[in-house]
């Protein structure tokens, strides 16, 4: 059973999403044989969901792996968007590349080879939504560096937040996790829940999505509390698969 949803209600919203392709699938099914940690379909989709709600043009994105968030995101982009992501690996950046291509959005994606918390000080905003999923070492360096980069209004976007509960301590009995990243992912929520440039919700989705709005965009309120209402609810709902009704 997942330590943060019970696998019945995975595979329950599993079953309701409709926004995956093939090639989307076709790469989800090579990253699992690799045993890759990409995010999945219901990730995905909350992803392009919201890249489109915010009407993004320019995303960043930390952690490409074989692209398969990178083509959740792209999807969500208008012709002459553009979607940056970054890759320390160079042979899955060129895999990613290729799969950028097999989903016809390769003149929307360029992939950066190299490490993130160098490459990113080349890189100009504003972006619309950066999306963070690249080592949690990481987290805590490139966080303001971020924050700089995404326009008033715009959305950070964290995957592993919740660390498959390893963040709460003693939660896990057996933690499986390296110890340093689990800190790391503690301190990063903390964070930027606490950061004067940013409100913040944490979906307990998979394994846990921070959705962070930049201040200075009054009109994004009415998102900001929907997210926030909907973490309320998730909280509540009583999913335990032995409860009778």
């Amino acid at each position: 059973m997942g330590q943060i949803v019970p696998d019945p209600i995975e595979r329950y919203l599993a079953g309701l999403n409709h926004l995956s392709d093939p090639v989307l699938e076709d790469i989800a099914r090579a990253g699992e044989q690799e045993q890759l940690p990409l995010v999945d379909a219901e990730v995905g989709a909350l992803l392009r969901i919201l890249a489109t709600a915010v009407g993004a043009t320019r995303i960043l994105e930390i952690g490409t792996a074989i692209g398969y968030s990178g083509i959740w995101l792209a999807g969500a982009l208008p012709a002459g968007g553009m979607l940056i992501t970054m890759e320390m690996d160079e042979t899955r950046a060129r895999v990613a590349r290729g799969n950028f291509a097999r989903a016809g959005l390769a003149d929307r994606a360029s992939v950066i080879v190299g490490d993130a918390k160098l490459k990113i000080a080349k890189v100009a905003g504003p972006f619309d939504v950066i999306f963070l999923d690249g080592p949690k070492h990481l987290y805590n360096p490139l966080l303001d560096r971020l924050v700089t980069l995404l326009r008033p209004g715009g959305l950070l976007i964290t995957d592993n937040v919740l660390w498959s509960g390893e963040v709460v301590p003693g939660f896990v009995a057996r933690p499986e996790h390296d110890e340093a990243d689990t800190r790391a992912i503690a301190e990063y929520n903390q964070r930027i829940n606490a950061h004067p440039e940013l409100m913040t919700a944490t979906l307990p989705l998979r394994d846990g999505v921070a959705i962070a709005i930049k201040r200075g965009a009054p009109e994004m309120k009415p998102l900001l509390d929907t997210l926030a209402r909907s973490t309320q609810a998730l909280r509540a709902a009583d999913f335990n698969d032995d409860a009778s009704s």
